[in-house]
């Protein structure tokens, strides 16, 4: 919390906080203050009070002094300058050809700069008006290009109400309007009914806003069907200020339209289908599974070598040789040679010797593939 005063520099200028310092003036004393723009002569709205950090931009400039009767004066005669300053301007622009309308001019307290408020369609290159006019006042100027509504609350005016224009005489910061806010008070929505002095939606179009839409959430919508001291009904129209309602209610075959206090009138509900209660059993969660022991890998017992053993069929076919007296011929070395002769002995039967003794039965038994 820090303590401050709120000062106004214009008729309905924005407030702006300064720290009282040693001083303590009150509301409606004139002051000396410093600003980004020099030093500026203002009057105390709000007398010294406390105000949340948050709202205050620091760092806070000190009050230098509240304004003597010189002060004062030389404050008047800045405003007699301001109209001389303004038709050499405008005569400056005609020189040079600017497509720019002035609108306003304001001496700095001390004199050290002069400010020109001026309204254009587009940019403009102002470089050599500002050269023209820094040479004529021997000052420092800035030339500042401003909108329509801020041109409305420098010049003033009376709005169609018959009162003088809101941003003129005590409006200080301009706040956003929209078409809705003329749809939700149920205006004309005539550009030419809902429009200010400046061209652009009127500013009152805020003001009770809040209002309606506070009275609207306590009363039924259009289209609805209401219960009302009568009967059944449907909702058609609205009267938000006097919070009255106008309802058609059914007679027979024909029907009646009736306007009751908002009060008066009960929405209807629809019953809402009760919702069975499902009781969730709890879900059991599984237990975590032990730790298996580790399996011991499976001792290999090596298996006995079987002799593989005789059987009275041949299990393959080995071409043999025979000579002319029907010996077996084998080419292999000795030791070779008596094992295959061993085996032969073993595994052909008798018969079968006998059989292929002949010579023409051996050369069909050796053409054929198929084992014996």
């Amino acid at each position: 919390m820090a303590k401050v005063i709120g000062v106004r520099f214009k008729n309905a200028g924005k407030l702006y906080y300064f720290d009282p310092g040693q001083l303590w003036p009150t509301a409606g004393d004139a002051v000396i203050v410093e600003t980004a723009r020099g030093v500026e002569y203002g009057e105390v709205i709000t007398g010294v009070r406390e105000v949340d950090d948050d709202k205050i931009i620091a760092p806070l400039k000190t009050v230098m002094r509240i304004a003597t009767a010189q002060d004062k004066l030389h404050a008047a005669e800045n405003e007699e300058k301001q109209d001389s300053a303004f038709l050499l301007c405008q005569k400056k622009i005609e020189e040079h050809g600017l497509e720019m309308k002035l609108v306003g001019v304001q001496y700095t307290f001390d004199n050290a700069k002069i400010l020109f408020y001026f309204t254009a369609n587009g940019r403009i290159d102002f470089r050599a008006l500002v050269k023209d006019l820094a040479s004529t006042f021997k000052s420092r100027i800035e030339l500042r290009q401003i909108g329509v509504r801020d041109e409305a609350k420098l010049l003033g005016g009376l709005g169609p109400c018959g009162r003088p224009i809101c941003c003129g005489s005590f409006l200080g910061d301009f706040q956003p309007v929209s078409i809705k806010m003329a749809k939700e008070q149920n205006i004309s929505l005539n550009p030419t009914k809902i429009s200010g002095v400046c061209g652009r939606l009127m500013c009152c179009l805020k003001f009770e806003q809040d209002q309606y839409e506070s009275i609207r959430k306590s009363m039924p919508k259009i289209g609805k069907d209401v219960i009302t001291p009568d009967g059944r009904g449907t909702v058609t129209s609205l009267d938000i200020l006097k919070e009255l309602v106008l309802v058609r209610v059914s007679r027979g075959d024909s029907y009646e339209y009736k306007q009751y206090p908002a009060a008066d009138v009960q929405r209807l509900t629809p019953p809402q289908p009760q919702k069975q209660e499902v009781i969730k059993e709890p879900v059991r969660q599984p237990a975590p599974p032990a730790e298996a022991a580790p399996e011991k890998p499976a001792q290999q017992v090596e298996k006995p070598r079987e002799e593989p053993k005789a059987s009275g069929k041949r299990p393959f076919f080995v071409p043999i040789k025979y000579d002319e007296n029907g010996e077996p011929i084998i080419e292999t070395d000795d030791d070779t040679a008596e094992i295959i002769d061993e085996s032969i002995s073993s595994v052909v039967d008798d018969d079968v010797i006998d059989i292929i003794s002949s010579v023409d039965e051996l050369e069909l038994y050796q053409g054929d593939d198929d084992t014996i």
